[in-house]
């Protein structure tokens, strides 16, 4: 089954056009893919991963080309066909998984209609049979309702179910290789499971094979066949899953593999917290996502606050910023009351909560330079201009070591690390007592992510000010915290100082939470949903029925 070449690509070199000299992306870079089999590409940001799979479509991602090698699709060199045979080619022989299912889909249209526009589109199937096709998938992928989820709009349905879906579009064509484009890396533990598990079930009944691009090693040995490692556009070092895990040859690899987030020496708690959040209850029109939630920040202190997507971890950090009043409860600062909205408060107390978004490509002006945007809140909040201006500027790079040059930068010229790097300077430029931290690693490969740890960790130490983070990582929240609050569906399930919450007997939830975090070993995800599944029956009748999708 798997000993027919699917994909050859050879000596792969990727450029970024109409420039002098050429600046070389992914340079010489050459696999082998079977039918049926997955290979994994993994690195830091900027190593080529999602380039090198975009490149077996014939794409070249913004001002990228393809300046050099053969990509063989089924015995055919791809890369001369045109655009015309190109088009002919996606969506067809070679579909495409992206990170962002929900930028993926167009609000206006229903998810049937967008699911098997391609498969009509290249003339494979009529509608009706195109639409039987669909909701076997939708079945196969563990889809609620699968007869009529489809008739839903992209906002009817959650960020977990809506990556399902876009893998049912991409396999609906039944096409002979799949990009998997970090198609889990936005989604909390316990959801990633289920659509791992989903992907995964998916490539074994098609015999689909897979490009799998992501940065987290764990994640890619539970799916992956073999495992590419990139740094800086070349191949570093490729083997079978087992031997790359346990038996890596290179530094580089090895380094992926040791990366372990400094722990974090939990202080005492102070007497009078920093801040405090009592009986908060608040939502949307008549909805309440948060129910009765109390929780504090001590002064140089951090409060993790850990939860699956639509616990209300976002909403409490909204009500503390004061860009959503509560309907009730109150929130108090070095003990005094807040307002609780936003436009009440005075530009002191809008100072001293300064907050650090997930995406830092959506969190600056791309029009500004660094030395602008870091300088903002010094101008606003101190009035300094000038010299003295520049000066502090170019203190907060050296914080964030960055050297001096990157202030005349602009955002696009500055990698996902940096970025980020630049948003916590623009935070701290603010002298802020508090600083709320929202999921600003999970988009982050794990050695970036590690060093902006490291580096939140030492600007504690040295600036003395708090976080509350928001994450839904537990790696990270054994590493950066003091006190963890486990939230679920709007309430505190668990809460308190870090030792009592990750020792047992834990409440149900957090045992879930816990027992989701991937491991680095093949077969973890096995044995994570053999445990859960209550009706192994059931499941494998599903599987055999399943079993003629392709």
């Amino acid at each position: 089954m798997h000993d027919e070449t699917l994909l050859t690509v050879e000596d792969l070199k990727i450029t970024v056009a109409g420039t002098t000299p050429a600046i070389t992306i992914v340079k010489n870079v050459s696999f082998t893919l079977k039918k049926g089999r997955v290979l994994g590409l993994i690195g830091e940001s900027g190593a080529g991963k999602s380039t090198i799979g975009m490149s077996t479509m014939g794409l070249g991602r913004g001002q990228l080309e393809i300046s050099g090698g053969k990509v063989i699709l089924n015995g055919r060199d791809i890369l001369p066909v045109g655009r015309k045979g190109l088009n002919a080619l996606r969506g067809k022989e070679v579909c495409y998984v992206s990170q962002s299912a929900a930028a993926s889909f167009n609000p206006a249209h229903r998810l049937i209609d967008q699911v098997i526009e391609s498969t009509i589109e290249h003339g494979l199937a009529t509608r009706k049979e195109a639409k039987e096709r669909a909701i076997e998938l939708f079945d196969a992928l563990g889809l609620p309702s699968p007869e009529t989820i489809g008739d839903r709009y992209p906002h009817q349905v959650s960020g977990g179910q809506l990556q399902r879906v876009m893998t049912a579009m991409a396999l609906c064509p039944r096409p002979d290789l799949i990009i998997f484009d970090e198609p889990t890396t936005a989604l909390d533990v316990t959801t990633q499971i289920d659509v791992l598990a989903a992907i995964k079930h998916a490539i074994r009944i098609t015999n689909v094979a897979a490009l799998y691009v992501t940065h987290d090693l764990a994640v890619v040995a539970q799916v992956a066949d073999a495992i590419m490692v990139l740094r800086h556009g070349e191949m570093v070092e490729m083997g079978a899953v087992e031997q790359i895990i346990y038996s890596p040859k290179e530094p580089y690899t090895k380094e992926l593999l040791s990366v372990r987030m400094v722990q974090h020496e939990a202080a005492e708690p102070a007497e009078i917290p920093l801040l405090k959040a009592e009986d908060i209850t608040a939502g949307y029109g008549d909805s309440d996502i948060l129910k009765d939630v109390s929780i504090s920040v001590d002064r140089g202190h951090t409060l993790a606050i850990v939860g699956e997507s639509g616990s209300g971890k976002s909403t409490l950090a909204r009500v503390v910023t004061g860009l959503l009043p509560a309907r009730l409860g109150q929130v108090s600062f070095a003990g005094s009351g807040l307002p609780t909205r936003q436009n009440k408060r005075t530009r002191e107390q809008l100072r001293d909560i300064q907050m650090i978004y997930q995406m830092a490509d959506v969190a600056m002006n791309p029009r500004q330079t660094i030395r602008t945007i870091i300088g903002r809140p010094l101008s606003f909040y101190f009035g300094l201009k000038g010299a003295v201006r520049e000066a502090r500027v170019q203190e907060l790079l050296d914080a964030i070591e960055l050297p001096p040059e990157f202030a005349d930068r602009y955002p696009a010229e500055l990698s996902g690390g940096q970025k980020q790097r630049v948003c916590i300077a623009r935070a701290l430029a603010a002298k802020p007592s508090l600083i709320i931290c929202d999921e600003v690693t999970s988009a982050l490969d794990p050695l970036v992510a590690d060093g902006i740890l490291k580096l939140l960790l030492d600007l504690q130490i040295k600036e003395g000010v708090a976080y509350l983070f928001i994450t839904h990582d537990l790696a990270t929240v054994t590493a950066i915290s003091d006190s963890i609050a486990v939230m679920h569906q709007g309430r505190l399930v668990r809460y308190g100082r870090k030792r009592e919450v990750l020792s047992p007997p834990f409440d149900n939830y957090t045992e879930l939470l816990l027992s989701s975090v991937p491991e680095m070993r093949p077969g973890w995800l096995e044995d994570v949903v053999n445990s859960r599944t209550k009706t192994p029956e059931a499941t494998n009748q599903k599987e055999s029925n399943s079993d003629q999708l392709y």
